[in-house]
């Protein structure tokens, strides 16, 4: 069944997951700054999940799934959120936010070289072009001496690379996976379940839980706008577009999030913006167009969660 298009709510759909989705590396930059990354990650993802469920349950959906969907929601949580966000939040101690952001970027390229060794899909000549600029960006962005000179910043960049690959996996699994139809139920699985496996993992390695009391100021309303910004409205946005327009548009906020995230961490953190830096996501930018045309319903799988 197709879903009424209106201009107002495109028009504040796509300010969601260009500015909000943008702004999520700053909101964890700032809450990582007094939290344990895993505990952060859990408390967002659970009180997310557990807020759709109680909206999917006032809507009058039902949240009953199979065991099979159960267990493929657990899956994708743990690839996209678990290990894919939790570990971001956890580079995010090393790296700047605006940095993050454009290694992310390269995200598209990653899924295609990803499907090629994996499934043989074939590459075509645009998307060559694309790898072949992804790679001289991601090249110039992670060469930067002013970057690798900081200290832990080699263990963020992997990090952030292990993720990428971790979401590169997601997205092929969700493409032939049984999950639940209705796509706000199975947010509200994979970030639920994804809390938990995060809380395990924040338990292992020996975290530290802070009360919400104690919290700075600046993490709680960070921790806010994760949850009810980042979390639940900018995806519900997300999917509301994929109904009512091109997936190609929708996939632009590839190339948004990272400006966005870049602009915020200069203008809140006093992160530094190097000539090299703005040269390398041009760059990666332009080869992630030429990708991100020919597969632009790859790409926006991606987007489960940021």
């Amino acid at each position: 069944m197709s879903v009424p298009k209106n201009t107002t709510l495109v028009i504040l759909a796509f300010f969601a997951i260009y500015v909000i989705w943008g702004s999520t590396y700053l909101l964890n930059k700032i809450a990582v700054a007094q939290l344990d990354p895993f505990m952060l990650a859990s408390v967002r993802f659970s009180c997310a999940g557990i807020l759709i469920f109680l909206i999917s349950i006032l809507m009058g959906k039902s949240l009953r799934i199979t065991k099979r969907q159960f267990l493929n929601t657990v899956i994708v949580g743990f690839l996209f959120l678990s290990f894919g966000n939790g570990l971001v939040v956890w580079a995010l101690k090393f790296v700047d936010s605006g940095f993050t952001a454009l290694e992310i970027s390269a995200q598209p390229l990653v899924v295609l070289i990803l499907m090629y060794f994996l499934q043989g899909k074939k590459i075509k000549p645009m998307s060559l072009v694309g790898v072949g600029l992804g790679i001289v960006g991601i090249f110039l962005l992670v060469g930067q001496k002013e970057i690798i000179a900081k200290e832990g910043s080699l263990i963020g960049m992997l990090m952030i690379f292990a993720c990428m690959l971790s979401w590169a996996f997601g997205s092929i699994f969700v493409g032939k996976a049984d999950l639940p139809k209705n796509f706000f139920v199975n947010t509200g699985y994979q970030m639920f379940t994804a809390g938990i496996t995060l809380a395990i993992a924040s338990f292992a390695f020996g975290e530290k839980w802070i009360a919400p009391k104690e919290w700075e100021s600046g993490v709680q309303v960070s921790m806010i706008l994760l949850i009810l910004f980042g979390s639940i409205i900018a995806f519900t946005s997300f999917n509301y577009l994929l109904k009512v327009v091109s997936p190609d548009k929708v996939a632009t906020s590839t190339y948004v999030n990272p400006i966005i995230a870049l602009l915020l961490g200069w203008y809140f953190l006093d992160e530094e913006i190097t000539i090299q830096s703005l040269i390398a996501a041009a760059i990666l930018l332009t080869g992630v167009y030429f990708i991100t045309t020919t597969r632009s319903s790859i790409v926006v799988k991606r987007f489960s969660e940021k």
